[in-house]
């Protein structure tokens, strides 16, 4: 029986189309598309693979899409599964699967993935390591907690994603004014943490009625919030080959533990920790959908599948497929631009290219007239595999070295 899926992506960005076109070519299933953004602004070959739209003004109006759901169910007949991989829409998406009665992530289990807060009590009560940590409603919270651990802290609202509005506080003055600016409040609360020191990774589960049945990692190069703080610095991600390593033992064990505390069922989450200088790890935070800064992508070349596909059959008819063992180590280099608004042009790109060969599987060129990015991923990226983790680490900076985006202002 063909199964009638909504998505839900607030704009059309490249890991959205990517993601929505694995689901609307899926066969045995019918895609409707919900989204903030014009249906004009959609590709035209994707366009024709949908069933049907339904454009709202805001996407974080858990009424609206309900209203969508609905009005697209009365058109198209009976909705099965409701689909998004964006982070700030998981509990709209939640509660509409709620109001309909369509199996999937409830809104309490989907809470328990964005408040930060509640997750960390989760993880608490479970065992997992993690920072300390307070959700501050008041100044005087805030205050108390520096009192308990001291400084640096992490702060950032409850429901953040992606490093987005986080920030890494150092002194008293540097508090007050963030609390100046921010001011906690019962209905606007500050996630508080002590500032965990060491080695950032991710860890990528698969999970199948809470059954986890395949992952993979990646080590940050360097930290995420180093390079939000930092402008110049060019990012890199390395999946190493070696998975299955014995070094990564413990992280198997708490991350496996950290989703079933959290109410893990069927998805592919996201997890983020760290290892400590004393060896130890601290889990960071986890989001119960495909991982940006193209994981994906790596994780396609290092084993020559396709986790789009995998990841949309998963969510769709609970169906998931082991990969075989992991061929390669696959990396990625994000290319950023300092001190302007627009893209002049790109010194040493095609240099490296020809150098690192057929090490490249993937690239995303600067183009002159492109507008600064205010992400950390910056205006491009170059994705190498390679056999041995070593290699690609390597290549990756000589490629960081040897390129650079030069800007206008």
């Amino acid at each position: 029986m063909t199964k009638l899926v909504l998505f839900f992506a607030p704009l059309f960005t490249d890991n959205a189309l990517h993601l929505l076109a694995s689901v609307s070519t899926m066969e045995g299933a019918r895609t409707a598309l919900v989204s903030q953004d014009a249906l004009d602004n959609l590709p035209r070959e994707l366009q024709r693979h949908l069933v049907g739209h339904w454009q709202v003004a805001d996407i974080l109006d858990s009424d609206e899409l309900t209203r969508a759901a609905s009005g697209l169910q009365s058109q198209l007949g009976r909705v099965d599964v409701l689909m998004s991989a964006n982070e700030q829409i998981q509990i709209p998406v939640a509660s509409v699967r709620e109001r309909l009665k369509i199996a999937g992530m409830g809104v309490e289990v989907t809470r328990n993935f964005r408040d930060k807060a509640q997750m960390k009590e989760r993880f608490r009560e479970a065992g997992v390591p993690c920072a300390r940590h307070c959700k501050a409603v008041s100044e005087d919270d805030a205050w108390a907690f520096v009192q308990e651990v001291g400084f640096p802290l992490c702060i950032k609202p409850v429901d953040s994603a992606a490093t987005q509005a986080t920030y890494r506080v150092e002194s008293s003055q540097a508090l007050r004014e963030l609390l100046r600016a921010s001011t906690p409040r019962p209905d606007r609360p500050l996630q508080i943490e002590e500032f965990v020191v060491g080695a950032e990774h991710s860890f990528e589960t698969f999970s199948l009625k809470g059954k986890h049945l395949w992952h993979s990692l990646t080590r940050y190069l360097p930290n995420p919030l180093d390079v939000v703080r930092n402008p110049w610095i060019q990012w890199r991600i390395v999946l190493p080959r070696e998975v299955d390593s014995p070094e990564y033992d413990d992280i198997r064990e708490v991350g496996k533990r950290a989703l079933d505390a959290l109410g893990a069922s069927t998805c592919l989450t996201h997890l983020e920790w760290f290892r400590r200088p004393n060896g130890s790890i601290a889990v960071g935070e986890v989001a119960a959908r495909p991982p940006g800064a193209q994981l994906l992508t790596l994780m396609n070349r290092a084993h020559d599948i396709d986790v789009y596909r995998m990841w949309a059959r998963l969510m769709i008819f609970h169906e998931f497929k082991r990969p075989k063992e992991r061929k390669y180590s696959a990396g990625v280099a994000f290319l950023r631009g300092l001190g302007g608004n627009r893209v002049k042009c790109v010194h040493g790109l095609d240099r490296v290219l020809s150098e690192l060969g057929p090490m490249v599987t993937d690239l995303k060129r600067p183009q002159p007239g492109d507008w600064a990015s205010h992400l950390y991923e910056g205006q491009g990226f170059v994705v190498l595999r390679h056999p041995e983790t070593a290699v690609v680490e390597s290549a990756l900076e000589y490629v960081i070295n040897q390129v650079q985006v030069e800007m206008l202002l």
